[in-house]
């Protein structure tokens, strides 16, 4: 792969991590490159009077009072590529969009569009330039004097306390383990580099420091710019969040609902260290920082920490956590068996443990992994060792799958000592006949399922003869210690099963797999088929739909090959696609595989179980596993990641001999069905201690976003190779949006203590209309010719008469969708926000422009409406007259999509359940029809497209017109606290159908 670093960056030593430093940078000023309208870039120098009031930049053409922007003039700082000249083609690729920014200033709201050399940079005039912009009318006193700040009165408190003599010193190592205790993860070896600089600049070398120097110390250490730069964004005073400024971030940023000054107050009580800041409800830099890091703010959705699927649904409705070699502690080769490796599983929410069992030499069973082990386990002491374990991290049922390699009499004490260990958690009870689907994980809380071979119904003696399982009996070939010939002739190999055994299987019964077309003719619900990686390998590649269509009502278990001798493990995602429930993982070996699994297997409070797509489930629906597109019908989503920092990353492990040096770059790798796999990598962040910034964009389409997982990879930029650092993995569905931080975890899955990414997230359809659905089906990303979903011919006349009443209203509900989406767009992109910008955040920006003129507010928004008008008050410059069109179609297109919606939808459910209608009489009609081969198979498949576009698209038009309602919603609530809303008591009638919140005074 290409390896690409940085731009220059700012010196090391010149941290930007106060307003004042800030203003300091300008006022020294720098080089940027000024960009023209016809896409050329001219080098000038930037510099900010020393009155503060005029940005000006040289050499210019203009005479020096025209070469400046007064400060009062500006109407806003924008920063990335947000206006029509940094978007136009001829520059999009010539720099990073963190390397831009644009000064929106005058009272025809021009811009000044311009590129730095890095990020660092941008932030320090984005942040300088909102200030003088917000408090320039003020006349600011110079940057640093004045009164203590509530941080520096915090930080003296500290060190009060701490000067136990109270002579006004203390001892350096006392001051280095303070600022650690305060921040935990930073390196003692840093703090002491950091006093020592300090000492020797002011001249102050000693064992002891002063309260002023370990101020200073504390704020160089411990501020974080990037984090500094956002409160500064959202601070009505540039120093701290107040509760107002809080509440703002929430909604906007991170996306909470619902939010009220109580809860922000209480944020504050929480994360504020200094007692005036708790008092007055303050959130200053160190308190901000706190809750960023904290779990009230992880990227993981706390939602998801518990059980929060539909636990109802028959079990062949559930991926299920599956171990393969539970107990072996190393490879399968030489592998020692040992106990503890069950308790791991069973302790991480495995839901199915195998179980080989062999004669032992006292006379009772052992359990091997394979006949070489090092060592054997007791059956007794494994059962002993379940019982007491199965159910500590999940309540739901645990699958026992045995694979029997002992004589009869051993099996008879394995079915004794299972009934007198497992007593009323075996669960025995005979499979219902009349149903057509296993009972539900709810249903069988608590239980233990044996899966097994059974006795064939005719036996009536003590023990006989069944198939054998293929498992384990190719690896004891290898190993030379095969004890049983295959039968002459070929065939399946047959073993001799107890009667005893046998009863203890009832809903998880082993049969051999013939092929799909036997198994939809008599297979039962209860019986359930093994197979090899290989052999499910090639099912998935030749024929996946006819394997998701299986695993809709049977169980299947994919087990690794015995090739595999090392204990590596096949990748779960291969098979997940298809719908096979139980992928059997080898838990004792770390790694990208091990990583998926155990990410995957988070989303559902850890439990073991995970509810699997609809679009797996539903009797008829048309998924192909291996598509390279988007799903029929359906939309993809986009996610928006911007890797901004990493906080104490760890050195690789054994990477002594490169010193102290990491050079780190992030990879963002998407898993999931084939058109969504995935990875882009940021740039190498070059000697950047244990904090590198990256500040880099990436973007991902998702089409379906319910087998999505996100993984990030932290990886040292080696000459040789690519050191590992640290790794997250986190499905799709359990993103946060907003700021957020990412708990990082070494190979083997461990958290690494403190050690982090600060990230933004945010998900959205599309182009960015809107934001994307959870637990949906979704996108593809929107190209200039609107392309229309349609039905395809199944050949039945009867049936393509039905889903031809469709064509209008597909054409009517993409329109409607459409329409909106575009219209947004053109919204944000004149609001100069990205495609992933709230309509709350659209309103704001539009009153910031108008609050930062000398006249009063030009526009207003009528709240009286349900679809409130944004209306000019007079003349209006050309920018604000765009926007207020832009708007005005949004509105309109919304209303179109609102009133029109339910109508269009009735439609679609209409033709989708005509349809339906046919599906129990298709044998009956395709045998009418003489549909027989490939014929019968084209028909089937364009019947399941057609019920699953009607279902998808209705289900999106669906989605769009609560996104439209929420974002009236966000207009009469934004109009309400900016000011620039008026007959604001009328409240609107989408605020009926969210949750009711508190409105922001104003």
């Amino acid at each position: 792969k290409k390896k690409t670093v940085s731009f220059s960056t700012m010196p090391n030593d010149r941290k930007i991590n106060s307003t004042a430093a800030c203003i300091s940078f300008m006022l020294e000023g720098c080089e940027l490159k000024k960009v023209r309208s016809n896409s050329r870039m001219y080098s000038r120098f930037f510099v900010l009077d020393a009155d503060m009031r005029s940005l000006r930049w040289e050499p210019s053409k203009k005479d020096s009072e025209k070469a400046k922007i007064e400060i009062k003039s500006v109407k806003e700082v924008r920063v990335g590529k947000k206006t029509p000249v940094l978007r136009s083609n001829g520059l999009s690729d010539q720099f990073p969009d963190e390397c831009a920014f644009s000064i929106i200033y005058g009272d025809n709201y021009e811009s000044l569009d311009l590129v730095a050399s890095s990020a660092d940079v941008v932030s320090a005039w984005v942040m300088g330039l909102r200030y003088l912009v917000s408090y320039g009318k003020h006349t600011p006193e110079a940057p640093g004097t004045g009164h203590p700040s509530l941080r520096t009165s915090w930080i003296s408190s500290v060190f009060d306390l701490a000067d136990l003599e109270k002579t006004g010193r203390i001892p350096v190592s006392r001051a280095v383990q303070l600022i650690k205790a305060l921040n935990p993860g930073m390196k003692t070896s840093t703090i002491e580099l950091k006093f020592k600089e300090l000492q020797k600049a002011s001249e102050r070398a000693g064992t002891e420091v002063a309260c002023d120097l370990f101020v200073e110390a504390y704020c160089e250490l411990c501020t974080r710019p990037e984090i500094f730069f956002l409160l500064v964004q959202f601070s009505s005073n540039k120093e701290y969040l107040g509760l107002k400024d809080l509440l703002m971030f929430l909604e906007v940023e991170q996306g909470m609902e619902g939010v009220t000054e109580e809860k922000c107050l209480e944020i504050v009580s929480k994360y504020e260290p200094s007692k005036e800041g708790r008092e007055k409800g303050y959130l200053a830099i160190d308190g901000f920082t706190r809750y960023l890091l904290s779990a009230d703010c992880s990227i993981f959705d706390p939602q998801h920490r518990k059980v929060c699927q539909d636990m109802a649904q028959p079990l062949s409705h559930y991926y299920i956590s599956s171990a393969h070699s539970a107990c072996l502690l190393e490879d399968n080769f030489w592998g020692r068996s040992d106990i503890s490796g069950y308790i791991s599983a069973l302790g991480l929410g495995c839901r199915s443990i195998e179980l080989v069992l062999w004669d032992g030499p006292e006379g009772e069973p052992v359990v091997y992994t394979s006949p070489s082990a090092a060592s054997c386990v007791p059956f007794r002491a494994v059962v002993g060792l379940i019982d007491q374990h199965a159910f500590t991290a999940s309540a739901y049922p645990l699958i026992l799958c045995l694979v029997v390699r002992c004589s009869a009499p051993q099996q008879r004490l394995a079915a004794q000592c299972l009934r007198k260990t497992l007593g009323e958690k075996l669960y025995l009870e005979p499979p219902n006949p009349t149903a057509s689907y296993l009972p539900s994980p709810e249903q069988l809380k608590g239980r233990i399922l044996i899966k097994g071979k059974k006795l064939p119904p005719g036996c009536e003696d003590s023990e006989g003869e069944v198939s054998d399982e293929e498992e384990g009996w190719e690896l004891a070939r290898r190993l030379g210690q095969e004890d049983r010939e295959a039968p002459e002739g070929g065939g399946p190999r047959r073993v001799r099963l107890s009667r005893e055994l046998s009863e203890l299987v009832s809903l998880c019964q082993a049969v051999p797999f013939q092929d799909f077309e036997s198994s939809r003719r008599g297979q039962r619900y209860w019986e359930m088929c093994s197979f090899s990686e290989v052999e499910a390998g090639r099912f998935a590649n030749e024929c996946p739909a006819e394997l998701v269509s299986y695993n809709k009502r049977f169980l299947s278990r994919v087990y690794p090959s015995p090739m595999r001798i090392d204990a590596s493990n096949m990748n779960p995602q291969d098979f997940w696609k298809c719908g096979c429930q139980m992928v059997a993982m080898n838990y004792q070996t770390p790694g990208l595989m091990m990583d998926l699994n155990a990410g995957w297997f988070r989303q559902n409070g850890a439990c073991g179980y995970v509810l699997r797509p609809a679009i797996m489930r539903e009797e008829v629906s048309y998924f192909s596993a291996n598509a390279k597109d988007s799903l029929p019908g359906v939309p993809a989503q986009l996610l928006h990641l911007k890797v901004i920092s990493g906080q104490n990353l760890p050195k690789p492990k054994g990477s002594g001999a490169k010193g102290e040096v990491v050079e780190p770059y992030v990879c963002a790798e998407i898993h999931g069905i084939p058109a969504d796999c995935a990875e882009h990598r940021t740039k190498t962040a070059l000697q950047s201690g244990d904090n590198p910034v990256f500040d880099e964009s990436l973007e991902f389409q998702i089409n379906l976003p319910e087998l999505a997982v996100l993984r990030f990879v932290v990886l040292d930029d080696d000459y040789i190779g690519d050191e590992f650092i640290a790794q997250y993995t986190i499905p799709f569905e359990c993103l946060q949006p907003g700021y957020r931080h990412v708990p990082l975890q070494s190979l083997a899955g461990e958290p690494l203590p403190h050690a982090t990414l600060f990230v933004h997230v945010a998900i959205t359809d599309r182009r960015g209309g809107g934001k994307g659905h959870r637990r949906g089906l979704a996108g593809r990303r929107g190209r200039r010719v609107r392309e229309y979903t349609s039905t395809k011919a199944t050949g039945i006349k009867a049936i393509d008469e039905v889903f031809r009443t469709a064509t209008q209203p597909l054409r009517e509900a993409t329109d409607l969708r459409e329409n909106v989406q575009n219209a947004l767009v053109s919204f944000k992109e004149l609001c100069g926000l990205t495609p992933a910008a709230n309509m709350k955040q659209c309103i704001l920006t539009v009153a910031a422009w108008l609050l930062h003129s000398d006249s009063t507010p030009s526009v207003t928004l009528n709240l009286a409406e349900q679809y409130p008008p944004m209306e000019a008050q007079g003349p209006i410059p050309d920018l604000l007259r765009k926007v207020l069109t832009a708007y005005e179609t949004m509105i309109q297109t919304s209303r179109t999509l609102i009133e029109s919606a339910d109508a269009v939808y009735g439609k679609l459910i209409q033709a989708q359940q005509a349809g339906m209608d046919f599906h129990k009489e298709l044998p009956r009609i395709e045998a009418k029809e003489g549909l027989r081969g490939r014929k019968l198979q084209k028909a089937l498949e364009s019947f399941a497209w057609n019920i699953t576009v009607l279902k998808g698209q209705a289900d999106l038009l669906k989605h769009a017109k609560a996104e439209a309602l929420d974002n009236l919603w966000q207009i009469h609530n934004a109009g309400q606290s900016c000011g620039i809303g008026r007959n604001g008591s009328a409240s609107p009638e989408p605020s009926r159908l969210r949750a009711p919140l508190e409105p922001i005074p104003e």
